[in-house]
């Protein structure tokens, strides 16, 4: 008969346990030499747009590429020895689970984690060579959370979760310790949210050495469960979640970060997928840093509002981890959302000639053609028409608007694409 399982994540009557900052400071003693303290560094583009001191916090340079080996370490290096020998369980789209696989190998203790089918191929790679077993389960992480579960309950396997437990929270924690020794005068600390185990940690470590700093959550507005909650004093779930930060797509906030957070008064804003999308671009060209779009969140929020915080701010690039195909998509749409890629259906004669005297006007204009579609028969066309889908590079917003005039003063008929 196996033994039962760790029934710590399950939610029971009365408040969740609170995370102080001795907690996070003694964390810290168990993640000294395993994790790396990793840079920050200054952002003139950031701080041009704001106006104050921006710095980023480059924790997509982390072992395994995020935050998350921070409070998984802890977590596990705190389980008794006859629970290491039942080994461990977790459920991930790809960071937690490479937090939890890399812990798992450096503790010795044997892993099983589960992602959902459509889990990025790089992030499941990486997690089977850490040392881990995937099982790939269900359409979504709820959906794998759930198989996890049934897991730990039937072999009493320990389950990993990824925010909400007190141990996971003080690890991630010390993050914000880190950003206090390295950014002494720092005011505003800017910092993803999905589940809320970072920014609750990040609270209590500021809290209990600089009352005058101002932590700020960020989530992404297409899975944004903290602000409604927040609101109502309670954990309210949010559906329909539809992000392309999926490492902060978490439908119900967790128990244990939502108390410090909601006892703090934390304020969670939100950002556009345009902003995300903006921010993972403006990262990559001028920081020279590639992120995940959950890992642009804080920086999308000094884009959605430049004026809004104190300086100096540091915002969190929580992590790198990113699908090459998800980041080709992002770029591009990043380059629309910027105004320097322009998508357009063109009408023309459907006569000789026609589609070579759009590509001479369009490159008349400055704009460089990268992509071109020609039909010539549809529902919509009439008999004497084709249409032109074009993709443009261009040099802005303003560059896209003159485009656009172009054509139209030429007598073309133009669409968005």
């Amino acid at each position: 008969m196996s033994a039962p399982p760790d029934r710590s994540l399950l939610r029971r009557p009365g408040p969740p346990p609170s995370v102080t900052g001795e907690d996070v400071r003694a964390a810290a003693e168990l993640l000294r030499g395993v994790v790396t303290v990793t840079p920050v560094e200054d952002s003139r583009a950031l701080t041009a747009i704001a106006g104050v001191p921006v710095l980023l916090k480059c924790e997509n340079l982390q072992r395994a590429g995020s935050f998350k080996i921070r409070g998984a370490y802890v977590r596990m290096a705190r389980l008794p020895d006859e629970q290491r020998a039942r080994g461990v369980v977790a459920a991930s789209a790809g960071n937690h689970a490479q937090g939890v696989a890399l812990a798992a190998r450096l503790l010795g203790i044997g892993a099983v984690v589960y992602m959902p089918v459509d889990a990025a191929l790089p992030k499941i790679a990486a997690t089977r060579e850490y040392g881990a077993e995937v099982r790939l389960h269900g359409a979504s992480v709820d959906e794998a959370l759930a198989a996890a579960l049934a897991e730990s309950e039937r072999t009493g396997a320990v389950l990993i979760h990824p925010f909400d437990h007190a141990d996971v929270v003080a690890g991630q924690g010390t993050l914000g310790l880190e950003i206090l020794e390295q950014v002494p005068d720092v005011r505003t600390i800017l910092v993803p949210v999905g589940g809320g185990g970072l920014a609750a940690g990040v609270v209590a470590a500021v809290r209990s050495a600089r009352s005058d700093v101002r932590v700020v959550g960020v989530q992404a507005a297409g899975a944004a469960a903290y602000p409604a909650s927040l609101a109502a004093g309670h954990p309210v779930t949010a559906h329909g979640l539809a992000t392309m930060a999926d490492g902060i797509a978490v439908g119900t906030p967790g128990a244990v970060p939502f108390g410090v957070l909601h006892a703090d008064r934390t304020e969670v804003r939100t950002v556009t997928e345009n902003e995300l999308s903006r921010a993972l671009l403006l990262v990559a060209e001028r920081a020279k840093l590639l992120v995940e779009p959950s890992g642009a969140a804080a920086v999308a929020a000094v884009l959605a509002d430049p004026g809004a915080f104190e300086g100096p701010v540091v915002a969190i690039l929580s992590g790198g981890n990113i699908d090459p195909l998800v980041l080709l998509r992002v770029v591009r749409h990043g380059l629309a959302s910027a105004g320097r890629y322009l998508h357009l259906r063109v009408r023309v004669d459907d006569t000789p000639g026609s589609l070579a005297r759009l590509m001479t006007r369009l490159a008349a204009s400055g704009g460089n053609v990268m992509h071109v579609a020609h039909t010539r028969t549809g529902s919509g066309l009439a008999l004497h028409q084709a249409e032109v889908d074009v993709q443009l590079e261009t040099k802005g917003p303003d560059h896209c608007a003159q485009v656009l005039r172009d054509l139209q003063a030429d007598g073309y008929g133009v669409e968005p694409g």
